[in-house]
Order: structure tokens, then C-alpha cells, then sequence
């Protein structure tokens, strides 16, 4: 009887540890950090100076991703390497005026936040106007 126990015992610790593994696998990998290099096409007529990324839902801005550089209207600019642990990252982009222009681009291998004349402008009135 001892026996018989004892090998059901081990049977259950192995199907709960094979059924905790099943679980937390997935959710270790998501969580997990992913690289990616983001393009920003700048098709307004803004000169784009500073690149902020954030969580989507909460106002965590990074350090400036361009680095001293611009993205001036007509171009494009790229964030090399950058890690993120949500799907999604929030990119903030800062003009030459001080006003925040904002998009939401997956975090895949190599997102692309196009910025046109379209896009909602802050500058600081609180009121989110498009550009001209």
C-alpha cells in the first residue's frame, strides 16, 4: 500500500509541476523585453528635435531617442535597438516650437510612425489641434 501511495504521489508533484511549467512559460515570454528599431517618417511641415517613447497607458517618457539630432519635414529618422515589454510603445515627438505630436505603433521588429499634416498637435493650451 505504501508503494501504491507513494507513486501517486510522485505522479501528481510531476502533473502539477508539468501543468505550473505549461503556464508560466508563456507568460515569462511576454513579459520579457523585445528589440526593436522604430523609423519615424516626418511627412508635416514640423521639425521634429526630441523622440520620447512611453507605456501607452501612463505618462513614463524615456530620455530623448534622437540624440542632438532632427527629423526635418521630408525626412525620416530611426531608434536603433530600443527594448520595450509591451506590444505597443507610445511615441512622443517634440517640434521646434515645443509642441508634442503623439502616435501609438506596435513594438514589433521595425514599427513606423508616419507624422502628417494630420496628426494631433499639444501645445500646451491642453486642446489637441491638427497641424496646418
Amino acid at each position: 500500500m505504501s508503494n501504491l501511495f507513494s507513486r501517486y504521489f510522485t505522479i501528481g508533484r510531476l502533473t502539477v509541476a508539468t501543468v505550473l511549467t505549461a503556464v508560466a512559460l508563456p507568460l515569462a515570454y511576454a513579459a520579457r523585453p523585445q528589440t526593436a528599431t522604430l523609423t519615424i517618417v516626418n511627412n508635416s511641415s514640423r521639425e521634429i528635435r526630441h523622440v520620447y517613447l512611453a507605456h501607452v497607458d501612463l505618462d513614463d517618457w524615456t530620455a530623448d531617442k534622437l540624440n542632438n539630432s532632427v527629423i526635418s519635414p521630408g525626412q525620416s529618422g530611426t531608434i536603433s535597438n530600443f527594448s520595450w515589454d509591451q506590444q505597443q510603445v507610445k511615441v512622443i515627438g517634440e517640434d521646434q516650437e515645443g509642441c508634442f505630436l503623439t502616435g501609438v505603433v506596435a513594438s514589433d521588429n521595425s514599427p513606423t510612425w508616419t507624422i502628417t499634416g494630420q496628426t494631433a498637435v499639444d501645445c500646451g493650451s491642453g486642446v489637441q489641434a491638427n497641424q496646418e
